[in-house]
């Protein structure tokens, strides 16, 4: 059986001055064109791939600051902090996984609420951060979203929310199922008040998010080639033991049946964002 030992073979020791030392994150591979891309590059072109147009994530604050016009910023309700109700463990307790991930991500919980303008329009601006827990929605997202509806209504601006979420936190149970209602039932009233509310749904937006806030706009944008949906495609092709169609859950077939009313490359989404504004404002 000797033929199915692999040989060990004496290591080559490379002279130091010889290394070939290259940075680490210096170059990235596109998930879309498998290119690689030179990471200042990228950066410059706000994660979008130069060669296919594949739009890479972004976190939160990158998002803010390519959405909102730099002057007369404020963040709300940073104070709001999740807890542990329910005392979850699962291999981890829920309080140590909470610490884990604000150390990790430097916030709070995953979302942030920010009031401030998007080519002076005056808007509430809601971001999900998909670092944080997946971007799952527990009880602090639920609150601050509801909080940022209620700010919008009381200040008469315009709502906009950013999604990014893999769903309902299920370390939180029913009380996470909640703020689907919660947010809706305000969304309601910022409705009947006839003040705008644009959802913009970004890779990806599944599970109870999709089932409630992320498809209540006025106006449901997403970025190009976002997945969006509730279940995910592999349990839904489990599910029916068929075979999906290509680009299944994807915006641009979401748009073509119907799902969504635009979908966006994010050089112009500011632009198209404000315009949408002034017209249903």
């Amino acid at each position: 059986m000797a033929w199915f030992r692999r040989a060990k073979r004496p290591r080559e020791v490379v002279p130091e001055g010889q290394r070939s030392i290259v940075p680490e994150g210096l170059w990235v591979k596109c998930q879309g064109c498998s290119e690689i891309i030179y990471s200042k590059e990228l950066e410059r072109n706000l994660r979008i791939c130069p060669k296919c147009g594949y739009h890479f994530r972004i976190d939160v604050h990158a998002r803010i600051d390519l959405l909102l016009d730099s002057q007369r910023r404020t963040e709300l309700y940073d104070g709001v902090r999740p807890s542990d109700p329910l005392k979850f463990k699962d291999s981890k307790a829920y309080k140590a996984r909470l610490k884990e991930y604000q150390k990790r991500v430097g916030a709070p919980d995953a979302v942030v609420v920010v009031e401030g303008t998007i080519e002076e329009a005056p808007v509430v601006l809601a971001v999900m951060d998909y670092r944080f827990m997946g971007g799952s929605m527990g009880s602090v997202v639920g609150e601050k979203i509801a909080r940022a509806v209620e700010r919008a209504l009381e200040a008469e601006r315009s709502l906009v929310i950013v999604s990014a979420s893999g769903g309902a936190r299920m370390q939180e149970g029913v009380l996470s199922l909640m703020q689907m209602a919660k947010i809706s039932a305000a969304l309601a009233r910022l409705s009947a008040a006839r003040l705008p509310y644009i959802s913009i749904l970004t890779d990806p937006t599944t599970g109870g998010v999709t089932a409630s806030f992320a498809m209540l706009g006025d106006l449901n944008i997403a970025e190009p080639g976002a997945l969006i949906g509730f279940a995910g495609p592999r349990v839904i092709q489990q599910t029916i033991h068929e075979e999906l169609p290509e680009g299944f859950q994807r915006s641009e077939f979401l748009l073509e049946h119907g799902f969504l009313d635009l979908v966006v490359e994010r050089t112009r989404l500011k632009s198209t964002v404000a315009r949408c504004l002034r017209h249903l404002a």
